[in-house]
This record gives structure tokens, C-alpha cells and sequence, in this order.
């Protein structure tokens, strides 16, 4: 008997939607497993049946067997198997039901209904473990989110559960706290044997530390170790990509792996030319933004801040989490609070307009897509855009079939995942086709593909003289969109310059295939080097 996670049979559909199709997969007592698919597939509804979530809380039809180290899951609630599963889902912040750090890693202790002392020794662990002995007495609302993630492990790790389940742990991260958060789900699995199994997007942050992956893709699992999964996925990271384009064998799937077969592509580029480095100023200026500053109580998030740009831009706003960027975009978009400086697009101040005639100046897609999404269904969303923007109809249905294939114009927008809900907040906005177009962390929730898709639609409305400033952390996306970077850093602007030299010199924010062959940024660039010069496989 799997004293891991194992799923016999198991089937699951919303109504008429099938979502799992009689997946069987068994992962062994401490593995790290990696859950890959395009968006949409599935993952976050097969993590939920890991711990009970589906079909308890969510409805539907299930039917075969699910069990965590032999215990069977089916039947049973998340608070029957809070001490055999621990969940982690997209937003640390919705699963608190506390205040501060250590309140909230000994509320699960307290709900099971262990002594103080047995209390205070589990929770002195898990700060131990997971490195917040520094904010052990913080409040929840004064921590990063790379410690607000691993807070939300800890308190998941608590009741001592055998596997833990998390939905995108790194998707609002930055390279670096990234890092930690899988650093410590490394210890976990190595040090106490707990069996993770993991679904994120952001492949190339992750696959390093994975063990075997599953790919969920139509309904169907396909399970293996993690190079074998990669090799046939329809998503696979830069890394991966750049094998097959090569030819190496496996392919790699670690930077470490590639640079070892690397060599020979590396003499085979050699001279051979790469895309032109975009210029800062692609085109008359349309944003001046002057001694920008925002306050809050105890904080300076933008600290006197310059930054001019011009229609054709496609700027990426980089840095740590904390560093200022989503204040600046809100108070350039000029709903966000100001508390100094000047803006103007297009020599008119957006904080000074009506919120109708502000969107016609900036458009901003929030962090959290769904703060912009009201109607009772897709179909009626995409109207109200064609509608508010003064668009023909059927624009905003267009823009969402170019980022997302296949989705159900009839489905309420609650009930879409979080790379779909995404992806529809971004037509809304794209649909009014502002002149300045303002993006928070927009590729959220969206695979490999997805983020070309817009990487693609976000070129086409620059190349028609509009500007996108895009706030990320994905180095990925910014390797294949930006012409300009600006990474800030405690509200400052600390380098500001082509996407080329700025990200080739900073190891947290260079792409994969930088890592692996120098002065190249993606995959797509030495495709088509190696095309030009009549050799497509360049190994």
C-alpha cells in the first residue's frame, strides 16, 4: 500500500464538464512531484481532491479512490484530514485566520487540541524549519510575500500532515524569495520524508527541485520522472525547450545540465547575429512622470521617483517584492495615492479626470485580475468591454480567443481558474486600447504559451503607438516582451536601460537561456539564428 499519494480511477467533472478522466498515478513517501499543464486543465481541481476540497466544497461528481499514506481520502472533509494533508493554495493571504505570525502557526495546534507545551515545542520547530525566528512576532501584514508563503506552509505543516499540496506557491514571488520557499519545501521532503506535490506555471523556478513530475492535459495524467514529463509536454521551460531545439539527450532540465551540452552551440552562434538592442525611446513621448512619491503609514513605498517614457515602449518594471512597483503604477494610472510628484500622460494628469476618462488614459490590470470583473457570465463581460471602450462587437471576445483557447463564454468569471480569470481581466482592459497600458504582474496563473500570446498582443498595440509598462517578476516573459528594463529597489530606481544589458547583467533577473549561452535571451532568438544561417539544429 502507497504510503504517499495515490489516486486509483479517479474521475471528476462540474456537471457536464469533465475535468479528470480516470487518472491513476501513485507517488511515493517523500517525493517532490511537479504538476504541469496548460492553463485550464485541471491542476487546482486536482490538488483540491488531495485534501478534500473537491468535491466537498466545489460540487461535482467523483468517482474513484483517492489515498494519503493509506488512509482513503474520499468521503472524508479538509477538517478530517487536516492532520494527513496540508493545502496551500494560491493566496496565502485568504487562508489566514489570523493576525500575527506565531497566532497563526498555532492556530491549527489549538484546533487540534494539543497541550501548550506540546503547542509551543511544534510551532518552535516549524519557525526553526522554515527560517521566521526574525518575524516569529510580526504581524501577518508587515511580512513580504516570500514570508507570508512560508508562514502559510508552516501553518499547513503544524498538525504534522504526511503530504502537502500547494496551488502556484511562487507565482507573487520574486526570483529570490521564490528560492527560499522551495529551498524549505526541499528540506521538507529530504529531512522529514513529507511528500509535496506542487502545480506552478513558472516551470523553470521549479523543475530543479522536483523529483517526477505529472503532466494533466485533457483529463489525462501522464506521470514520470521529470525529464521524461518535460520532453513531451505541450509546456515545458526555456531550458527544456532549448534541448529539444538542440538535440541534447534527456533533454536537461537544470541549468547545470544544459551548460554541460551547451559548448557546441555556443561555437556554432558564435558571429552569428543577434535581434538589434531596442532603444530606450521608441517614440514620441507620451508618460512624464516627476518626483513621483507615495506614503503610507510608516512606509515610503515611492520615494521622489522620475520616469519618462514614450509610445512603443514595452517596459518592464522589475525588483523585490516590496520595492515600490504596484504603488507606482497606481499612482501613475491616478487612481493610487499620491503624495507628491506630477503626472502627466499625454500632457494630462490622470488623477485630475473622471474614472471613465482615466481608463481612456491608463489602463491597469491589478495583481488581482478579478477586481475588474463584475458580470454573471464571460460572454457578458467581453459585451460590457465592447461597450464601455466604444469598441465593434466582438472585440474584446477576440482579444480573450487570442490568450486563452477554448473557453466557455457561458461561464461565470468566479468560476474560471486563475490564469483564465487573468486572461479575461486582460481583454477588458485591452479593449479600450489605451494609450498607456499598465500591467501587475499579468502573467499570473498563465502557461508557457499563454504568456507568448500576450507577449505577441502586448508588441502589436506598441507597434501601433501605444505604451505598456508591464510590473513582474517573471524573467521569462520580460526576456521575450521588454525593450526596457527599470528595476527599482525601496521605492528608487536603481537601473533603467535596454532589456539586453540590463538583464544579461544581473544574475536574479537573467532568463535561462542567458545562463546557458550568453548574450542570447530566448529560445525564439536562436531559433531563428541558427535558421538564418541554414542549421536548425544547432548542437
Amino acid at each position: 500500500m502507497s504510503t504517499g499519494i495515490a489516486f486509483e480511477r479517479v474521475s471528476f467533472a462540474y456537471e457536464d464538464a469533465l475535468v479528470l478522466d480516470d487518472v491513476s498515478f501513485d507517488l511515493p513517501e517523500g517525493e517532490f512531484c511537479l504538476l504541469v499543464g496548460p492553463t485550464g486543465a485541471g491542476k487546482s481541481t486536482l490538488l483540491k481532491t488531495v485534501n478534500g476540497l473537491v468535491p466537498h466544497f466545489t460540487g461535482g461528481t467523483m468517482r474513484g479512490d483517492v489515498r494519503v499514506a493509506g488512509r482513503a481520502v474520499r468521503g472524508a472533509t479538509p477538517a478530517d484530514l487536516a492532520d494527513l494533508v496540508g493545502y496551500v493554495g494560491q493566496d496565502p493571504l485568504a487562508g489566514f485566520v489570523t493576525d500575527e505570525v506565531e497566532l497563526e502557526l498555532a492556530y491549527t495546534a489549538e484546533q487540534l487540541g494539543l497541550a501548550p507545551a506540546a503547542m509551543r515545542k511544534r510551532v518552535t520547530e516549524i519557525v526553526d524549519l522554515l527560517g521566521l525566528a526574525d518575524v516569529r512576532d510580526r504581524a501577518l501584514a508587515q511580512l513580504s510575500s516570500g514570508q507570508r508563503q512560508r508562514v502559510a506552509i508552516g501553518a499547513a505543516l503544524v498538525a504534522g500532515p504526511a503530504a502537502l499540496v500547494l496551488d502556484e506557491p511562487t507565482s507573487a514571488l520574486d526570483p529570490t524569495a521564490a528560492d527560499e520557499v522551495l529551498s524549505a519545501l526541499h528540506r521538507l521532503v529530504h529531512d522529514l520524508g513529507v511528500t509535496v506535490l506542487l502545480a506552478e506555471h513558472r516551470l523553470e523556478r521549479v523543475a530543479q527541485y522536483a523529483d517526477s513530475a505529472l503532466l494533466l492535459n485533457g483529463g489525462k495524467v501522464t506521470a514520470g520522472p521529470i525529464a521524461e514529463v518535460l520532453a513531451v509536454s505541450p509546456v515545458a521551460p526555456p531550458v527544456v525547450a532549448l534541448g529539444r531545439l538542440a538535440a541534447w539527450p534527456g533533454p536537461p532540465v537544470t541549468i547545470r545540465e544544459a551548460r554541460r551540452h551547451a559548448a557546441g552551440l555556443r561555437e556554432r552562434l558564435t558571429g552569428l547575429e543577434r535581434p538589434a538592442i531596442a532603444p530606450a525611446q521608441a517614440g514620441p513621448p507620451l508618460l512624464e512622470a516627476r518626483g513621483v512619491t507615495v506614503d503610507y503609514p510608516g512606509v515610503r513605498a515611492v520615494d521622489g521617483l522620475d520616469l519618462a517614457a514614450g509610445r512603443g515602449e514595452r517596459i518592464a518594471l522589475m525588483g523585490r517584492n516590496g520595492s515600490g512597483k504596484s504603488s507606482l503604477l497606481w499612482a501613475l494610472q491616478g487612481t493610487g495615492k499620491r503624495s507628491g510628484g506630477r503626472v502627466a500622460i499625454g500632457g494630462a494628469d490622470p488623477a485630475s479626470r473622471r474614472p471613465g476618462e482615466r481608463r481612456q488614459l491608463a489602463g491597469l490590470v491589478p495583481a488581482e485580475p478579478a477586481d475588474l470583473l463584475y458580470a454573471e457570465t464571460v460572454a457578458a463581460e467581453c459585451e460590457g468591454a465592447d461597450e464601455d471602450g466604444r469598441a465593434p462587437r466582438g472585440t474584446c471576445a477576440k482579444i480573450l480567443d487570442d490568450l486563452v483557447d477554448d473557453l466557455d463564454d457561458a461561464t461565470h468569471p468566479r468560476d474560471l481558474s486563475e490564469g483564465q480569470r487573468l486572461a479575461l481581466a486582460l481583454a477588458v482592459t485591452l479593449t479600450a486600447a489605451p494609450p498607456l497600458l499598465l500591467l501587475d504582474e499579468p502573467t499570473r496563473g498563465l502557461d508557457y504559451p499563454g504568456k507568448a500570446a500576450l507577449a505577441a498582443r502586448l508588441t502589436q498595440l506598441t507597434a501601433a503607438g501605444h505604451c505598456v509598462v508591464v510590473s513582474t517578476h517573471d524573467v521569462e516573459f520580460c526576456a521575450e516582451f521588454a525593450s526596457r528594463v527599470v528595476i527599482l529597489s525601496d521605492g528608487e530606481i536603481v537601473a533603467d536601460g535596454p532589456a539586453r544589458q540590463i538583464v544579461a547583467a544581473s544574475p536574479m533577473f537573467a532568463p535561462q537561456v542567458a545562463k546557458i549561452l550568453p548574450g542570447w535571451l530566448t529560445v525564439a532568438e536562436v531559433a531563428a539564428a541558427l535558421e538564418a544561417d541554414g542549421d536548425v539544429a544547432g548542437g
